[in-house]
């Protein structure tokens, strides 16, 4: 019985009918009612996919309109990832939480949600525990800021601009800044999406300074993937001649990306989530709510604007 449950969360999963959080939680939901039936199989599985899942989603990257958004936009985005790479450490330091729970979280509110933690946390031998915790966490927030952010737009007056901004600099991930911002306006959306793509050029850098935090005494294990990545966006960007082709392997990472989150989830227990604790998602709101403030109230003070 087990095993036909497994197969047809998978089956959906992989279907595209579904979205990235929902598959964690039946993922999860699986892991907490019954026996993952291909434990290991499902751990080396979910390593490859989480890899090539990223490599998808740099098809989906366009560098020209990156690039178009403006100088003052990277200073922005350089500044404000700092700053939140700096202070979600430094609160999960304070907390006591594992090195490697608390610099996904703070990866995945700093730069772009999952997609960060999905790059980082093969570099960093995160758990499958730790994943879970971390992923769920942005989801969650994601999921909230979705709803709210548009109406905390309105209620202070943000100009389109003000608000794509705004929703770029403090939501986890792209989905939900397109979500938030198509909401609000078109001229939102543009603003919102290009420095959201910024913010996520940033998954590189950070994960080749992961590798070297990480390396061992033999050799540096380098984020191979993290190169195709990049060459992958490249290709998106300037070679249109396969210009039909990376919709479909872009989406094809965002399908990866999915069936990697249930299969995680089919390997947890509430005796392993309760090894890593409350405490990081604990950091996670703490740290998603002090950017999510500190940005509103510097865009509206005029401190940041395009």
């Amino acid at each position: 019985m087990g095993k036909n449950i497994f197969f047809v969360g998978l089956v959906l999963a992989a279907s595209g009918l579904i979205s990235p959080p929902l598959a964690l939680a039946a993922g999860l939901g699986f892991g907490f009612t019954c026996v993952n039936p291909y434990p290991a199989d499902v751990k080396r599985l979910s390593k490859f996919l989480l890899q090539a899942s990223v490599v998808g989603l740099g098809f989906g990257m366009n560098l020209g309109e990156v690039l178009r958004v403006g100088r003052s936009g990277f200073v922005y985005t350089a500044i404000g990832i700092s700053a939140a790479m700096l202070l979600g450490l430094g609160i999960g330091r304070l907390m006591g939480i594992h090195p490697t729970a608390s610099l996904l979280i703070t990866a995945g509110t700093a730069i772009c949600g999952g997609s960060a933690i999905a790059a980082v946390a093969p570099i960093a031998e995160a758990s499958e525990e730790q994943m879970a915790v971390s992923l769920g966490t942005v989801f969650a927030l994601n999921s909230v800021a979705l709803f709210a952010f548009p109406a905390l737009g309105w209620k202070f007056h943000l100009s389109q601009s003000q608000f794509g901004l705004w929703s770029a600099l403090a939501i986890h991930d792209t989905s939900s800044v397109v979500g938030a911002t198509a909401k609000y306006g078109a001229v939102a959306l543009a603003v919102g999406t290009t420095v959201k793509l910024a913010r996520a050029l940033w998954i590189v850098p950070v994960s080749f300074g992961t590798a070297f935090a990480h390396k061992s005494r033999a050799r540096v294990q380098w984020p191979w993937f993290i190169l195709f990545f990049c060459m992958a966006a490249v290709a998106n960007s300037y070679l249109p001649v396969f210009h039909l082709a990376y919709p479909v392997l872009s989406n094809l990472g965002k399908i990866g990306l999915t069936v990697t989150l249930y299969l995680i989830g089919t390997g947890l227990s509430m005796q392993t989530l309760r090894q890593v604790g409350i405490k990081p998602l604990v950091q996670g709101l703490v740290l998603w709510a002090v950017v999510a403030v500190t940005s509103l109230l510097l865009i509206r003070g005029g401190w940041i604007h395009l």
